[in-house]
């Protein structure tokens, strides 16, 4: 196991170095200027489009994509992932993690808005798509289309939820019933059948309710880490001064490059928000929209949402409590600290119930992209024997992440993660003249006061698409 986490870190430590950062950087600031910044000049706009409805009342609203896409991001990534940055990289990786939400906005939208213009219509009148639709189509490249593919069902199916399972479990660490050998183990086992009996469809009443209750439970962990800096309002300035001392520090940063907190704010930021990783568009696709840059300008809203919002909200909690990180090696244990160091015995339970909710539609949110990864290879959903065995599979998965090593876990999610990006951030900036025409016109009609509606001639699209004629 040692040997594999040293590969593993290898590889990890050489994506993100040489090719990873720079790409993430110069993509997000390229998209930025091309927009002419509108992620933020555009906010009203983002507003506007997250409450519009469909044309027909019945399709999927942009609101209703937002909250898939959302649900993906907003999970363990947002507490445990913050956690590991700041224990790792120091305070100075969240103004990093800040840095790459920023940039990685205008990605979020052209990718976003790619997806919609190359959107598939279904036999129920539904529509989907996402990167390997656009791949396809708008690159006539079906092999990369299908790399990319089997790269989101590694992804999301094996990486991000063999860490989620991972994450979920480290935060019973405090208890006094854990048990490091076997603790991990049993309670992965839960974890593992309950999503079981969700996917093969035991589940549905289940899911409604988390669905329900994961929303009311981000509002009240934004809210409980407010308080907990309004009560320790007068360490704020000092975290201020050391996160831009730290981020700042360019001695450390290029005597160590690969563990700074440079590279730490991008890793954890990118892990959290997927803001040009090519999983977002997946979702975006399936809203029912009459201009596709009204669901980019959603998908930017998620990206601000997610970090600026819940992302600082977990920093700024476990920075303004006063404890040492220094001392602490897991991230679940740190989170609780913080917690347990200001509201006392409840901190860690509240983590502990925010972690199982935010974990377990994490989790069974991730398939919801396998399920399309699955449609795009056969071309059509496959048979129930084939999808009884993958969630099998994928329960199994599950439960083997909860007993594995942090390090490892977090490393195989990290290249996945980056292979994607590496795959679909060349592809948008290749066809993102299309995503910026489509900007002009929707601009151009909301300036003449009108509700913008899109038609594909109007960007001289080239390629043949379901939608938009």
């Amino acid at each position: 196991m040692d040997f594999i986490t040293k590969i593993v870190d290898g590889v990890n430590n050489a994506m993100y170095t040489y090719i990873l950062v720079a790409l993430l950087v110069a993509g997000g600031i390229y998209f930025t200027f091309r927009t002419r910044f509108a992620p933020f000049r555009l906010l009203g706009e983002q507003i506007r489009a997250v409450t519009e409805k469909p044309k027909d009342g019945k399709g999927v609203s942009s609101f209703q994509a937002l909250m898939v896409s959302t649900a993906s991001r907003v999970g363990t990534g947002n507490i445990i992932g913050v956690a590991s940055a700041i224990l790792a990289g120091g305070f100075g990786s969240v103004f990093w993690m800040w840095v790459i939400a920023i940039v990685g906005s205008a990605s979020a939208f052209i990718e976003s808005t790619l997806a919609q213009i190359y959107k598939k219509r279904g036999e129920d009148g539904t529509s989907y798509g996402g990167p390997a639709y656009y791949i396809e189509t708008g690159l006539k490249n079906r092999p990369l289309a299908v790399i990319f593919t089997v790269l989101i069902i590694l992804t999301y199916g094996v990486g991000f939820n063999m860490l989620g399972s991972y994450n979920l479990q480290s935060t019973f660490s405090v208890y006094g019933f854990y048990d490091s050998k076997t603790t991990p183990w049993i309670i992965g086992l839960i974890v593992a059948v309950i999503v079981g009996y969700c996917l093969l469809g035991g589940g549905k009443r289940m899911l409604k309710v988390t669905s329900v209750m994961v929303p009311v439970m981000g509002i009240a962990y934004i809210l409980v880490a407010l308080l907990i800096v309004v009560l320790n309002i007068k360490s704020l300035p000092s975290v201020f001064t050391r996160i831009f001392t730290e981020a700042f520090d360019f001695k450390a940063i290029f005597g160590g490059f690969t563990g700074s907190c440079v590279m730490y704010g991008i890793k954890r930021g990118l892990f959290s928000n997927e803001a040009g990783v090519g999983s977002a568009p997946n979702a975006s696709a399936s809203a029912d929209v009459n201009h596709p840059v009204k669901q980019g300008l959603v998908q930017v809203l998620s990206v601000f949402i997610d970090t600026i919002l819940v992302c600082t909200a977990t920093a700024f909690m476990c920075m303004c409590s006063g404890i040492d990180e220094t001392k602490y090696e897991e991230s679940a244990t740190y989170v609780q600290a913080a917690l347990s160091e200001t509201l006392g015995g409840f901190g860690p339970i509240f983590i502990t119930v925010a972690m199982m909710l935010f974990a377990f539609t994490t989790l069974v949110g991730n398939l919801y992209y396998v399920d399309r990864s699955w449609f795009f290879l056969f071309k059509k959903m496959p048979g129930k024997t084939f999808m009884r065995i993958y969630y099998i599979i994928a329960s199994l998965l599950i439960f083997v992440g909860a007993g594995l090593e942090a390090n490892l876990l977090w490393g195989i999610a990290d290249i996945l993660m980056g292979a994607m990006a590496i795959i679909n951030i060349p592809v948008i900036i290749k066809l993102s003249k299309y995503a910026i025409r489509a900007l002009k016109d929707y601009e151009g009609q909301r300036k003449a006061g009108k509700n913008p509606v899109f038609k594909e001639k109007t960007i001289r699209l080239p390629h043949e698409v379901d939608y938009w004629q």
